[in-house]
């Protein structure tokens, strides 16, 4: 068993492991950094700002009166699930999708945890136009994760050839 999975994917999991450590510490950062308010203003256009999202993505859901963060984390446990899997049937060889696989795996046990421990997500990450004016919706590090995970996987879907694969896991 051991064997099998170090021949799979999952030979890149402690990629998982290291995406869901940082974004956990700059959590546990910005909760105590910024919990009474404050702002740490990084550079013209970006700050720290604390903000809990108790919905999904752009606070999609946010109002729905609490049965959607057990929703969002049943979705996100599942989806991990499959990653998971997907990576165990992966060749070790296919070096950029399993990494890629392993950002978003990261990044959605990040997001699903908070959403456990303590029914909201925990966002840091403030990018605006002004200061008075259009504000990106916060984000944090898991956010981040499943974002590079998701254009490595466009990358790997439109740009990476068949041939280049099988020369891979040669």
């Amino acid at each position: 068993m051991v064997n099998k999975a170090w021949n799979s994917g999952l030979r890149w999991i402690w990629i998982t492991i290291v995406v869901f450590i940082i974004d956990q510490w700059t959590k546990v950062w910005a909760t105590g950094a910024l919990g009474q308010g404050q702002i740490i203003e990084v550079m013209p256009h970006f700050d720290f700002r604390l903000a809990h999202n108790y919905g999904a993505a752009f606070s999609f859901l946010a109002d729905a009166g609490g049965w959607q963060v057990w929703a969002l984390a049943a979705f996100a446990l599942a989806v991990s699930v499959g990653l998971i899997v997907w990576l165990y049937r992966l060749k070790a060889e296919y070096r950029w999708l399993s990494i890629t696989l392993c950002f978003i795996l990261g990044g959605a046990l990040g997001n699903v945890y908070d959403r456990i421990s303590y029914g909201y997500v925990i966002d840091f990450i403030d990018w605006y136009v002004a200061k008075d004016g259009y504000h990106w919706p916060a984000f944090n590090i898991a956010d981040s994760a499943v974002f590079v995970g998701a254009m490595m996987l466009l990358i790997d879907a439109f740009f990476i050839k068949t041939e280049e694969r099988n020369q891979e896991s040669k």
